[in-house]
């Protein structure tokens, strides 16, 4: 994709941007293929820790019971069905008041659910609607939790931009420590936690963080 962009657009590098899981991907390309990356901007993601992850470290339903420091396969196998309620669950959770409208608008959780369920050529096949994502990056993010290092930083050379949520639940504060430690060819790298918003910032209301990420990423690109 990234050389298709490249080939598209006639220029050298591409600037990459991941949340979550996605961060953990676009990291470990820019640590491969440093001569393609412009920019890395990385939202939310896992690096490396080994304190408490509640949604996947250990002592959740991802280690295997009988192997403690293994992921466990009978939790996800080649991959996993999502539905509407898996996705907003988390979200749910995160929003610290009753009325999730308050927080984030209900067209962009329409927009949102209806993409993923989009994402998968047979989710309307399935009831409820569901679509399939592969269980890898579970498998990647659970050793990532638990003190082990998927892609090496310290093989970046783009500027690189660090944003987490005050509220996330997915990545940690040792995650952002161990990366910027890491981080030793890259000529500028920058750290933001986001005050009070949550993992799906992005997403949310502009006044709950999701206008300080966009502001955040722009001046970072001009600079």
């Amino acid at each position: 994709m990234v050389d298709e962009i490249r080939r598209r657009r006639r220029v050298p590098r591409v600037a990459l941007f991941g949340w979550a899981t996605g961060g953990q991907r676009a990291g470990y390309y820019a640590s491969l293929y440093p001569n393609n990356v412009s920019a890395l901007i990385l939202l939310n993601s896992l690096y490396r820790g080994s304190s408490q992850q509640a949604q996947i470290g250990r002592g959740t339903d991802s280690e295997d019971p009988v192997h403690p420091g293994r992921f466990s396969q009978a939790s996800c196998g080649g991959y996993r069905y999502n539905d509407a309620a898996s996705l907003l669950r988390p979200w749910d959770h995160s929003i610290p008041m009753e009325d999730k409208s308050e927080w984030r608008d209900p067209s962009v959780t329409r927009a949102y659910v209806d993409a993923a369920i989009a994402s998968d050529p047979v989710s309307r096949s399935q009831s409820p609607p569901s679509f399939r994502s592969p269980c890898g990056a579970m498998v990647d993010s659970f050793y990532l939790a638990i003190g082990r290092q998927l892609w090496d930083a310290s093989l970046v050379t783009a500027p690189t931009l660090v944003v987490a949520s005050e509220r996330d639940f997915w990545s940690r504060s040792e995650d952002r420590e161990h990366l910027v430690a890491d981080l030793v060819h890259s000529p500028r790298v920058g750290v933001v936690v986001i005050s009070g918003a949550t993992h799906f910032v992005h997403l949310d209301r502009p006044e709950r963080g999701r206008t300080e990420v966009l502001d955040t990423i722009e001046a970072f690109m001009k600079n």
